[in-house]
């Protein structure tokens, strides 16, 4: 687990926009979670020192981060982004994660590597784009941006 107090310690997501759209994607958004609090780097522009917890949603096609104190629950800051400058990057991800779900199950493996680097590569791009999105609101490593982008993938299922 990272030290520090500019982390995040607890995430939640809105159960309003969750959908429970099949095993692989439920265990790829538990994954996320996880992973998020064993090692992140988040530190809201302006707010104070944390740690913090974070509930995401989707709401009028905007991702919200509704950053908190963790230790009080006090709300810090909530930041919009819209999702529209995201979209080209989901839709293409979630075509190449269905290829690539399906192959596993039948093609040979260097259909697969194919399909995975092709899936990896869109998944860092959509990360930098949002990274790069949240720049000036919140601050946050790159680690820490793919873990969001794939809990906005989660999110994004419904909308």
């Amino acid at each position: 687990m990272s030290g520090g107090s500019q982390r995040l310690v607890a995430v939640t997501l809105d159960e309003g926009s969750v959908v429970h759209w099949n095993p692989e994607i439920d265990h790829e958004r538990e994954v996320a979670i996880f992973d998020l609090l064993e090692t992140n780097s988040f530190s809201p522009v302006g707010a104070p020192v944390g740690p913090y917890a974070l509930h995401l949603s989707i709401q009028e096609n905007r991702l919200i981060f509704g950053v908190r104190a963790a230790t009080d629950e006090r709300e810090l800051i909530t930041v919009r982004l819209a999702t529209t400058p995201l979209r080209r990057i989901v839709r293409d991800y979630f075509t190449i994660c269905e290829s690539y779900f399906s192959a596993i199950k039948t093609a040979p493996p260097s259909r697969i590597e194919t399909l995975d680097m092709g899936r990896r590569g869109l998944h860092d791009e959509g990360s930098t784009q949002l990274r790069e999105r949240l720049e000036g609101k919140i601050e946050i490593d790159f680690d820490t941006a793919r873990r969001l982008f794939t809990l906005f993938c989660v999110l994004h299922l419904r909308h």
